[in-house]
Protein backbone atom coordinates (compact mmCIF):
# COMPACT_ATOMS: atom_id res chain seq x y z
CA UNK A 1 0.00 0.00 0.00
CA UNK A 2 1.00 3.43 -0.47
CA UNK A 3 2.48 4.85 2.40
CA UNK A 4 0.44 8.53 1.25
CA UNK A 5 -2.49 7.99 -0.43
CA UNK A 6 -3.16 4.37 0.89
CA UNK A 7 -3.76 3.30 -2.90
CA UNK A 8 -2.22 0.16 -4.62
CA UNK A 9 1.66 0.19 -5.67
CA UNK A 10 2.92 -1.79 -8.40
CA UNK A 11 6.67 -2.22 -10.02
CA UNK A 12 7.51 -0.98 -12.97
CA UNK A 13 10.94 -1.53 -13.84
CA UNK A 14 13.63 -0.37 -11.17
CA UNK A 15 10.85 1.53 -9.58
CA UNK A 16 7.64 1.26 -7.39
CA UNK A 17 5.28 3.10 -7.99
CA UNK A 18 1.75 4.25 -6.66
CA UNK A 19 -0.87 3.48 -9.12
CA UNK A 20 -2.98 6.64 -7.77
CA UNK A 21 -1.08 9.33 -6.82
CA UNK A 22 1.91 8.26 -8.99
CA UNK A 23 4.23 8.36 -5.94
CA UNK A 24 7.37 6.75 -6.47
CA UNK A 25 7.59 4.59 -3.24
CA UNK A 26 10.99 2.76 -4.04
CA UNK A 27 14.04 2.29 -6.51
CA UNK A 28 16.22 -0.16 -7.37
CA UNK A 29 18.70 1.09 -10.20
CA UNK A 30 20.74 -2.27 -9.91
CA UNK A 31 20.69 -3.96 -13.17
CA UNK A 32 20.03 -7.51 -12.96
CA UNK A 33 20.45 -8.85 -16.08
CA UNK A 34 23.88 -10.18 -17.89
CA UNK A 35 26.93 -7.76 -17.54
CA UNK A 36 27.89 -8.79 -21.30
CA UNK A 37 26.34 -7.44 -24.28
CA UNK A 38 26.69 -9.37 -27.71
CA UNK A 39 26.71 -7.27 -31.19
CA UNK A 40 26.36 -10.22 -33.18
CA UNK A 41 23.42 -12.61 -33.68
CA UNK A 42 25.02 -15.00 -31.59
CA UNK A 43 25.60 -14.56 -28.16
CA UNK A 44 29.83 -14.26 -26.90
CA UNK A 45 30.67 -13.32 -24.11
CA UNK A 46 34.25 -12.13 -24.76
CA UNK A 47 34.97 -8.90 -24.25
CA UNK A 48 38.54 -8.62 -22.71
CA UNK A 49 41.82 -10.49 -23.42
CA UNK A 50 43.92 -12.83 -21.33
CA UNK A 51 44.47 -11.47 -17.74
CA UNK A 52 47.14 -10.14 -16.20
CA UNK A 53 50.11 -12.19 -15.52
CA UNK A 54 53.63 -12.04 -14.15
CA UNK A 55 54.77 -14.90 -16.60
CA UNK A 56 55.23 -12.33 -19.55
CA UNK A 57 57.63 -9.72 -19.60
CA UNK A 58 54.86 -6.98 -20.51
CA UNK A 59 52.41 -8.81 -18.64
CA UNK A 60 50.41 -9.85 -21.17
CA UNK A 61 48.98 -6.86 -22.28
CA UNK A 62 51.02 -7.32 -26.25
CA UNK A 63 48.82 -8.18 -29.12
CA UNK A 64 49.31 -10.48 -31.37
CA UNK A 65 48.42 -10.93 -35.44
CA UNK A 66 45.71 -13.76 -36.00
CA UNK A 67 47.17 -16.90 -38.92
CA UNK A 68 44.05 -16.82 -40.73
CA UNK A 69 44.32 -18.87 -43.61
CA UNK A 70 40.63 -19.19 -44.99
CA UNK A 71 39.33 -18.57 -48.40
CA UNK A 72 38.41 -15.49 -47.75
CA UNK A 73 41.88 -14.12 -47.22
CA UNK A 74 43.63 -13.36 -50.60
CA UNK A 75 47.11 -14.48 -51.32
CA UNK A 76 48.24 -10.70 -51.23
CA UNK A 77 46.76 -10.12 -48.35
CA UNK A 78 48.34 -13.04 -46.84
CA UNK A 79 51.83 -11.81 -47.67
CA UNK A 80 50.89 -8.78 -45.97
CA UNK A 81 50.09 -9.93 -42.57
CA UNK A 82 52.86 -12.35 -42.81
CA UNK A 83 55.67 -8.76 -43.44
CA UNK A 84 53.14 -7.54 -40.72
CA UNK A 85 53.67 -10.05 -37.96
CA UNK A 86 57.26 -10.00 -38.72
CA UNK A 87 57.60 -6.34 -37.84
CA UNK A 88 55.27 -6.35 -34.83
CA UNK A 89 57.28 -9.31 -33.66
CA UNK A 90 60.69 -6.72 -33.78
CA UNK A 91 58.72 -3.76 -31.96
CA UNK A 92 57.32 -6.12 -28.84
CA UNK A 93 60.67 -5.67 -27.52
CA UNK A 94 62.70 -1.80 -27.61
CA UNK A 95 65.67 -2.94 -25.58
CA UNK A 96 68.56 -5.49 -25.12
CA UNK A 97 67.37 -5.56 -21.49
CA UNK A 98 63.25 -6.40 -22.52
CA UNK A 99 64.38 -8.86 -25.19
CA UNK A 100 66.59 -10.67 -22.81
CA UNK A 101 63.50 -10.59 -19.89
CA UNK A 102 61.28 -12.18 -23.04
CA UNK A 103 63.86 -15.43 -23.69
CA UNK A 104 64.53 -15.97 -19.90
CA UNK A 105 60.39 -15.62 -19.05
CA UNK A 106 60.03 -18.11 -21.85
CA UNK A 107 62.63 -20.50 -20.34
CA UNK A 108 61.02 -20.31 -17.12
CA UNK A 109 57.65 -21.86 -18.38
CA UNK A 110 59.22 -24.16 -20.42
CA UNK A 111 60.90 -25.49 -16.62
CA UNK A 112 58.07 -25.43 -14.55
CA UNK A 113 56.02 -27.05 -17.35
CA UNK A 114 58.99 -29.93 -17.90
CA UNK A 115 58.92 -30.11 -13.79
CA UNK A 116 55.43 -30.33 -13.30
CA UNK A 117 55.27 -27.50 -11.04
CA UNK A 118 52.27 -25.17 -9.84
CA UNK A 119 51.64 -21.54 -11.43
CA UNK A 120 52.68 -19.99 -8.61
CA UNK A 121 56.28 -20.96 -9.23
CA UNK A 122 56.07 -19.82 -12.56
CA UNK A 123 55.00 -16.10 -11.86
CA UNK A 124 57.73 -15.86 -9.03
CA UNK A 125 60.48 -17.29 -10.42
CA UNK A 126 59.58 -14.32 -13.21
CA UNK A 127 59.31 -12.26 -10.43
CA UNK A 128 62.47 -12.76 -8.87
CA UNK A 129 64.39 -12.98 -12.07
CA UNK A 130 62.55 -9.27 -12.79
CA UNK A 131 64.16 -8.35 -9.42
CA UNK A 132 67.60 -9.36 -10.44
CA UNK A 133 67.92 -7.93 -13.46
CA UNK A 134 66.99 -4.79 -11.64
CA UNK A 135 69.74 -5.38 -9.18
CA UNK A 136 71.97 -5.17 -11.98
CA UNK A 137 73.54 -9.16 -11.37
CA UNK A 138 73.06 -10.73 -15.41
CA UNK A 139 76.48 -9.16 -16.79
CA UNK A 140 78.77 -12.09 -17.00
CA UNK A 141 76.27 -14.46 -16.18
CA UNK A 142 74.44 -16.73 -18.75
CA UNK A 143 70.03 -16.31 -18.99
CA UNK A 144 69.82 -20.21 -19.19
CA UNK A 145 71.82 -20.10 -15.52
CA UNK A 146 69.83 -17.28 -14.14
CA UNK A 147 65.78 -18.96 -14.85
CA UNK A 148 66.84 -22.41 -13.83
CA UNK A 149 68.67 -20.37 -10.47
CA UNK A 150 65.11 -18.64 -10.23
CA UNK A 151 62.91 -21.39 -10.49
CA UNK A 152 65.01 -23.57 -7.94
CA UNK A 153 65.21 -20.54 -5.68
CA UNK A 154 61.52 -20.74 -5.71
CA UNK A 155 61.04 -23.97 -4.67
CA UNK A 156 63.35 -23.23 -2.23
CA UNK A 157 61.19 -20.35 -0.72
CA UNK A 158 57.94 -22.64 -1.14
CA UNK A 159 59.19 -25.83 0.14
CA UNK A 160 58.90 -27.57 -2.49
CA UNK A 161 61.37 -30.69 -2.78
CA UNK A 162 62.76 -30.37 -5.83
CA UNK A 163 67.25 -31.21 -6.08
CA UNK A 164 69.41 -28.73 -8.20
CA UNK A 165 70.39 -31.82 -10.32
CA UNK A 166 66.61 -32.41 -10.78
CA UNK A 167 66.74 -28.52 -12.14
CA UNK A 168 69.72 -29.52 -13.72
CA UNK A 169 68.30 -32.31 -15.85
CA UNK A 170 65.87 -30.36 -17.79
CA UNK A 171 67.45 -27.14 -17.58
CA UNK A 172 69.86 -25.94 -20.76
CA UNK A 173 72.57 -25.10 -18.19
CA UNK A 174 75.13 -26.67 -16.27
CA UNK A 175 75.07 -27.04 -12.79
CA UNK A 176 78.27 -24.32 -12.02
CA UNK A 177 75.84 -21.62 -14.12
CA UNK A 178 72.92 -22.75 -11.97
CA UNK A 179 75.16 -22.76 -8.51
CA UNK A 180 76.65 -19.21 -10.06
CA UNK A 181 73.53 -17.94 -10.57
CA UNK A 182 71.72 -18.78 -7.33
CA UNK A 183 74.89 -18.09 -5.08
CA UNK A 184 74.10 -14.30 -6.51
CA UNK A 185 70.32 -14.38 -5.56
CA UNK A 186 70.93 -15.69 -2.16
CA UNK A 187 73.82 -13.08 -1.61
CA UNK A 188 72.35 -9.93 -3.30
CA UNK A 189 68.45 -10.72 -2.87
CA UNK A 190 68.57 -12.46 0.82
CA UNK A 191 66.50 -14.89 -0.21
CA UNK A 192 64.04 -16.70 2.70
CA UNK A 193 65.17 -19.94 1.93
CA UNK A 194 66.10 -22.46 5.24
CA UNK A 195 67.06 -26.16 5.27
CA UNK A 196 64.67 -28.43 3.05
CA UNK A 197 63.25 -30.78 5.26
CA UNK A 198 63.15 -34.49 4.11
CA UNK A 199 59.72 -35.75 4.82
CA UNK A 200 59.03 -33.06 1.78
CA UNK A 201 60.87 -35.74 -0.85
CA UNK A 202 58.84 -38.59 0.56
CA UNK A 203 55.50 -38.82 -1.13
CA UNK A 204 57.20 -38.48 -4.13
CA UNK A 205 60.32 -40.87 -3.49
CA UNK A 206 57.51 -43.32 -1.84
CA UNK A 207 55.44 -42.67 -4.88
CA UNK A 208 58.65 -43.77 -7.85
CA UNK A 209 59.44 -47.02 -5.21
CA UNK A 210 55.74 -48.10 -5.73
CA UNK A 211 55.61 -48.60 -1.64
CA UNK A 212 52.69 -48.57 0.25
CA UNK A 213 51.23 -45.76 2.29
CA UNK A 214 52.11 -47.69 6.16
CA UNK A 215 56.11 -47.32 4.59
CA UNK A 216 56.04 -44.05 3.55
CA UNK A 217 54.35 -43.22 7.31
CA UNK A 218 57.03 -45.48 8.66
CA UNK A 219 59.91 -43.75 6.82
CA UNK A 220 58.53 -40.35 7.85
CA UNK A 221 58.77 -41.20 11.50
CA UNK A 222 62.43 -41.84 10.88
CA UNK A 223 63.02 -38.47 9.25
CA UNK A 224 61.22 -36.55 12.49
CA UNK A 225 63.49 -38.51 14.79
CA UNK A 226 66.85 -37.94 12.51
CA UNK A 227 65.90 -34.19 12.61
CA UNK A 228 64.84 -33.85 16.02
CA UNK A 229 68.29 -35.72 17.51
CA UNK A 230 70.53 -33.55 16.13
CA UNK A 231 72.27 -36.07 13.32
CA UNK A 232 71.01 -34.04 10.24
CA UNK A 233 73.93 -31.72 10.20
CA UNK A 234 75.63 -32.23 7.01
CA UNK A 235 73.42 -34.73 5.01
CA UNK A 236 71.50 -34.29 1.94
CA UNK A 237 67.84 -34.37 2.73
CA UNK A 238 66.94 -36.15 0.04
CA UNK A 239 69.34 -39.01 0.36
CA UNK A 240 67.86 -38.97 3.98
CA UNK A 241 64.80 -39.33 2.65
CA UNK A 242 66.10 -42.23 0.70
CA UNK A 243 67.30 -43.62 3.26
CA UNK A 244 64.31 -43.67 5.32
CA UNK A 245 62.23 -45.45 2.97
CA UNK A 246 64.65 -48.25 2.32
CA UNK A 247 65.29 -48.92 6.63
CA UNK A 248 61.11 -48.85 6.41
CA UNK A 249 60.67 -50.87 3.28
CA UNK A 250 63.30 -53.56 4.52
CA UNK A 251 61.30 -53.98 7.61
CA UNK A 252 57.95 -54.35 6.36
CA UNK A 253 59.35 -56.79 3.90
CA UNK A 254 59.06 -55.26 0.65
CA UNK A 255 61.98 -55.99 -1.68
CA UNK A 256 63.78 -52.20 -2.31
CA UNK A 257 67.33 -52.45 -3.08
CA UNK A 258 69.81 -50.26 -1.50
CA UNK A 259 71.12 -49.34 -4.88
CA UNK A 260 67.28 -48.20 -6.41
CA UNK A 261 67.05 -45.70 -3.07
CA UNK A 262 70.60 -44.60 -3.79
CA UNK A 263 69.85 -43.54 -7.36
CA UNK A 264 66.32 -42.23 -6.88
CA UNK A 265 68.05 -39.55 -4.42
CA UNK A 266 71.37 -38.88 -6.89
CA UNK A 267 73.22 -40.28 -4.28
CA UNK A 268 76.07 -42.86 -2.91
CA UNK A 269 74.67 -46.00 -1.20
CA UNK A 270 77.49 -45.20 1.42
CA UNK A 271 74.86 -42.19 2.32
CA UNK A 272 72.32 -44.67 2.40
CA UNK A 273 73.91 -46.78 4.29
CA UNK A 274 75.65 -43.97 7.12
CA UNK A 275 71.68 -43.44 7.45
CA UNK A 276 70.41 -46.12 7.92
CA UNK A 277 73.35 -46.98 10.16
CA UNK A 278 72.57 -43.74 12.91
CA UNK A 279 68.81 -45.10 12.61
CA UNK A 280 69.95 -48.35 14.18
CA UNK A 281 72.36 -45.98 16.61
CA UNK A 282 68.96 -43.83 17.33
CA UNK A 283 66.17 -46.84 17.66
Amino acid sequence: MCTECGGRVRESETETVCEDCGLVAAEDAVERGPEWRSLDEETDRRRTGAPLTESRHDRGLSTEIGYGTGSEVSGTRQRQLVRMRRQHNRARVDSKAERNKLYAYTEIRRLVSAMSLPTSVRDQSCSLFSSAQSEDLLPGRSLEGFAAAVVYATCRTQSIARTMEEVVDVARAERSELKTAYDALNRELGLPVGPVSPTEYLPRYASDLDVATEVERRAREYAVTLVESGRMGGKNPSGVAAACLYKAATEAGVDVKQTEAAELADVSRMTIGSTVGDLEDLS
